[in-house]
């Protein structure tokens, strides 16, 4: 008795250190044959979508993917594609992503979350993402990496626009174009208004008009010292607007 409950101890133990180091259960493995046959339809067994190779049951979803459902298209089949670009097209119902951007990746990414959260894991779809023998291919790999690097890239543009947000603008034929600064300008609540300037983006001839702290130390060096209570006034890709007094919230360049 002792032995026995010792070895399942220490399978169970040996389970949750393959686990811990990645190492997942094999699960139910499906073709591209029976997923097709979880449609929701009359007399099919299930209601099953795929994300990346990851199937799902989404009966609970049924008036969004069953028939006649808004998103029907999705069912029985991997259409990652069509979840990262919006494409629901019989040309984006695919699940060939290596031609995407790592922002739409990264849309994918939220995807897979969100179906992660709200349905159950069934298995894996043998294919383009995952092996006859439920093993992640290249192609997984590769989509994973676009992915990380695309979330990355987000959590970039996220910070810069709390940095600079962007200014408010109109135009009129008598007045011209006006850029003004709030503390809720560009959608980016805050506890300051700033001045608007050009912003000079690294690789791109444009500029775009963005409202930037005037107090404080520079954005991301609160003991900074060097350039004393001018927030990012200072910036190198920074420049102010002609005509438009330096500390005005508001720059009106006529016609």
């Amino acid at each position: 008795m002792w032995r026995g409950a010792a070895a399942a101890a220490a399978l169970c133990l040996g389970a949750a250190w393959l686990l811990g180091r990645g190492f997942e259960p094999r699960g139910r493995l499906l073709s591209a044959a029976e997923l097709r046959r979880h449609r929701g339809a009359e007399g099919e067994p299930g209601l099953y979508l795929a994300v990346l190779g990851r199937v799902f049951d989404v009966q609970s979803g049924r008036k969004h993917y069953g028939p006649g459902g808004a998103y029907e298209g999705l069912a029985g089949r991997d259409a990652s594609r069509a979840l990262a670009t919006g494409d629901f097209s019989p040309a984006g119902l695919v699940d060939d992503v290596s031609e995407l951007s790592p922002a739409e990746l990264a849309a994918l990414r939220g995807w897979v979350d969100f179906y992660s959260a709200r349905y159950a894991a069934v298995g894996k779809l043998v294919g383009r993402f995952y092996d006859e023998d439920g093993v992640p291919t290249e192609a997984l790999r590769q989509a994973e990496a676009a992915m990380a690097e695309g979330l990355r890239l987000k959590a970039e543009r996220d910070r810069r626009q709390q940095q600079f947000p962007p200014c408010n603008s109109e135009w009129s034929s008598a007045r011209g174009s006006r850029f003004w600064c709030s503390r809720q300008s560009g959608g980016v609540k805050r506890d300051w208004i700033g001045v608007p300037r050009k912003l000079y983006s690294p690789g791109s001839r444009g500029t775009q008009c963005v409202c930037v702290r005037t107090t404080g130390p520079p954005w991301g060096q609160p003991d900074s010292t060097e350039h004393s209570d001018r927030g990012d006034l200072d910036n190198p890709h920074l420049e102010e607007y002609d005509g438009c007094h330096p500390l005005a919230e508001q720059c009106v360049l006529g016609v």
